[in-house]
């Protein structure tokens, strides 16, 4: 296996404010001495898949540390870059953007290969995230955990959402975590019957599946934690996914629609020994667990 290429930002920049408003009801200090590591594939996932639950979470007063299995260096770009710069180099300073956004305080890249597409190519390159050890890549992110003394591990449902070989990949690696720390584990997913219902494909996740000729999601029924954000947190969001701009243009995520598809993130809770977790940080955010319109 190869040793991928670790970066560590140690810190994310503070200078960018909070949301400017109470937590959703919880007090600035109410995770105060808690802290959350969030596992993701690519960058961008943290903003579109998470952005309000960090935030919140921030606001709060959770230490959160982010962690990206890969620098997404497959993903082209939709702007011109600079003389000289090179489109992994682009995407994490894109990502530290983001992150400073969504009041991440620390920021760690694996080093892997971007998998690509599933079924393409890419995910048999012998430094794909696809191809390495789940194991192995398990282990370095519980020894972050370890590290950082964090009670909660975020990762990917194991579908990997739509199916994508590096979301699965850093599902089994976040499974593999929480099983060797201990740690409260929920897995990311998406709600496809709200989404139905107030998006009508203008989520990102709908391209990335209808590009995959994949499913995507889960049906509410199986939700365990749904965060809703308010309007502070989604201008963070929107903010956070914007400063991914080699991904992520305006007419992707209109303002005056943005709340209908990237109003809610879903969660479902960790298992250990084949049985659910109990409750654990995530469900004190405050939970919105309904079928858009069903109130």
């Amino acid at each position: 296996m190869h040793s991928p290429d670790l970066f560590d930002s140690g810190s994310v920049r503070s200078d960018l404010p909070g949301s400017g408003l109470p937590s959703a009801g919880l007090p600035g200090s109410a995770l105060s001495g808690q802290t959350v590591l969030a596992l993701h594939a690519h960058p961008d996932d943290e903003s579109i898949f998470t952005g309000v639950t960090l935030r919140r979470l921030a606001d709060a007063g959770a230490r959160v540390v982010l962690v990206l299995a890969t620098g997404g260096d497959l993903g082209g770009s939709r702007v011109p870059l600079a003389p000289g710069e090179g489109i992994t180099d682009r995407r994490r300073r894109e990502l530290e953007d983001a992150a400073a956004r969504l009041g991440v305080s620390r920021l760690v890249l694996l080093g892997h290969r971007d998998s690509g597409l599933p079924g393409g190519p890419d995910a048999r390159h012998p430094r794909a995230l696809a191809t390495a050890d789940p194991v192995l890549v398990g282990r370095a992110v519980a020894e972050l955990v370890d590290a950082e003394g964090a009670g909660t591990v975020v990762h990917d449902d194991d579908t990997g959402i739509y199916g994508h070989p590096d979301h699965r990949a850093a599902h089994a690696a976040g499974a593999v975590a929480v099983a060797l720390t201990g740690a409260v584990g929920y897995r990311m997913t998406v709600d496809r019957e709200h989404l139905a219902l107030t998006a009508r494909d203008r989520h990102l996740v709908h391209g990335a599946a209808h590009a995959a000729g994949v499913g995507f999601g889960r049906v509410t029924a199986e939700i365990a934690v749904a965060v809703r954000g308010t309007e502070a947190e989604l201008a963070a969001k929107r903010d956070a996914m914007l400063a991914h701009a080699s991904q992520i243009g305006p007419d992707q995520v209109p303002a005056d629609t943005f709340a209908d598809a990237y109003g809610h993130e879903w969660f479902l809770r960790g298992e250990r020994d084949g049985v659910t977790q109990e409750p654990g940080v995530l469900d004190a955010l405050g939970n919105a667990h309904l079928l858009a319109g069903a109130r």
